[in-house]
């Protein structure tokens, strides 16, 4: 308590109370030169000498907010995935190409495409030639956190005549008989794994199509979409290159996941193609801006 006119009174409380400390504090100092951190508009922090008649600088040392930094969201993860390799060679073009190296090849290059531009973490199932089984990939994928699973592929039909690339999600029952046919194939890739990787038995696979979350199943299709937009007056696309079938290799239950066949082995013409690095390379640039256009999209919300 202190006696002011004759009369008590409180010392203010709160601001008004710091306030008036703080001008007490500077009186006290401008005579002994003390120097006061005093925070700018920049946020940056400077000492000045303290002076009795200066307000100004009352406020700023009471009132200037603090800088507070945020760290920058974390990057999404996305894994590609090359198919085969290793003891399994996947399709064997008419000239002899093996699909494990093309796939390795577009991988690795979407790979450095996409970690240049500095947005993304990016994860390949493999580098080299080796065979890696069809859980094991998916089983990557969750290690890595992937935000996004990419499948890359070439493989060959029957029907030689059959050319150009498509995209393919997870389903139960088939678009049509021809990619029935090569999820069958895709699928078989584990019999280079020994027997006790055989194919799943009908009642679990049904067990694992239904653990795939509907938000999961929206993500594919909308990146499905995007692969295929990008693909549009750069790649030669099948007549209906959007399908569906009933992959091992894209079962993740809470990871958006396509499979991406860049051609037909069994065609010369898109053999040939991918033979090319100057084609591998318009695959890829397609696919970074199909897969910049999905995190934007996702940036936004509307996924």
């Amino acid at each position: 308590m202190v006696k002011r006119s004759g009369r008590e009174r409180e010392e203010p409380k709160g601001s008004m109370a710091m306030v008036k400390l703080t001008r007490r504090f500077l009186l006290g100092g401008a005579a002994s030169g003390l120097l006061l951190p005093v925070v700018g508009a920049d946020g940056a922090v400077r000492h000045e000498a303290a002076h009795a008649a200066s307000p100004h600088h009352v406020r700023r040392a009471v009132r200037a907010p603090a800088v507070i930094r945020h760290a920058p969201p974390p990057k999404p993860v996305i894994m590609l995935d090359p198919g085969h390799g290793g003891k399994d060679p996947g399709a064997i073009g008419v000239s002899g190409t093996y699909e494990k190296h093309i796939a390795v090849a577009a991988a690795t290059e979407l790979h450095d495409l996409l970690m240049a531009s500095g947005k993304y973490d990016v994860v390949l199932s493999r580098t080299d030639d080796r065979f890696i089984p069809l859980a094991g990939r998916v089983e990557l994928a969750h290690k890595h956190r992937a935000d996004l699973f990419i499948s890359m592929h070439a493989d060959a039909l029957h029907q030689a005549d059959v050319r150009g690339a498509s995209v393919y999600t997870l389903s139960g029952n088939a678009s049509d008989k021809q990619t029935a046919m090569l999820a069958e194939t895709e699928n078989s890739a584990d019999r280079f794994a020994g027997p006790e990787l055989e194919g799943i038995p009908p009642d679990v696979g049904e067990i694992l199509n239904s653990l795939v979350h509907e938000e999961t199943r929206r993500g594919s299709a909308h990146m499905a979409a995007n692969v295929i937009r990008s693909f549009q007056n750069r790649i030669q696309l099948l007549r209906h290159p959007s399908r569906h079938a009933a992959f091992k290799v894209l079962k993740s239950g809470d990871i958006p996941s396509i499979l991406v066949e860049m051609g037909f082995m069994s065609n010369h013409l898109d053999e040939q193609a991918l033979r090319r690095a100057a084609h591998r390379t318009q695959i890829t640039q397609a696919m970074k801006q199909a897969i910049d256009g999905y995190f934007q999209r996702q940036r936004r919300g509307m996924l």
